[in-house]
């Protein structure tokens, strides 16, 4: 004969009691969790920081070289004004047959060139109307931090 008290015992068992391990993660206050995430955060954000840095270091170093290129590339470009100049002097001084009046016709090719590119410049400059949109914003912050005052 079976007793009736065990098969009934056996279907209503209770669950085991928590492990202080796992009961750990799940009564981890608020405040842990979030002072975690802050730090996590933190973290990150340091990360992201460094790597700006490095990406900006390599950034500037190929900028630099570049410029340097580029400086060495005005300079060679002037040996070549330079040297096409000259040339253009000599051709000139054999058919007028004097030196000195193809250099003054060379000189003034020059001079209006650089008249020329002065006057171009001066105008760019002129256009130039640097940060307006920035001014306005930059000038309703003032009022803006003043408490009880209307601001347009």
């Amino acid at each position: 004969m079976t007793e009736p008290h065990l098969h009934g015992s056996h279907a209503a068992q209770p669950p085991p009691p928590p492990s202080p391990d796992n009961d750990q993660g799940s009564n981890a206050s608020l405040g842990q969790l979030l002072s975690e995430v802050t730090s996590d955060l933190s973290t990150l954000m340091r990360q992201e920081l460094e790597l700006a840095k490095a990406e900006l270091r390599e950034s500037g170093t190929r900028a630099g070289k570049g410029a340097g290129m580029f400086g060495g590339a005005a300079v060679a470009g002037h040996f070549v004004l330079l040297f096409l100049s000259l040339a253009l002097m000599w051709g000139l001084a054999e058919w007028i047959e004097s030196l000195g009046w193809a250099s003054v016709i060379v000189a003034v090719i020059w001079g209006i060139i650089a008249a020329v590119l002065a006057l171009k410049g001066k105008k760019e400059m002129k256009s130039i109307k640097g940060m307006p949109q920035t001014a306005e914003t930059a000038k309703e912050i003032p009022p803006t931090l003043k408490p009880g005052e209307h601001t347009p």
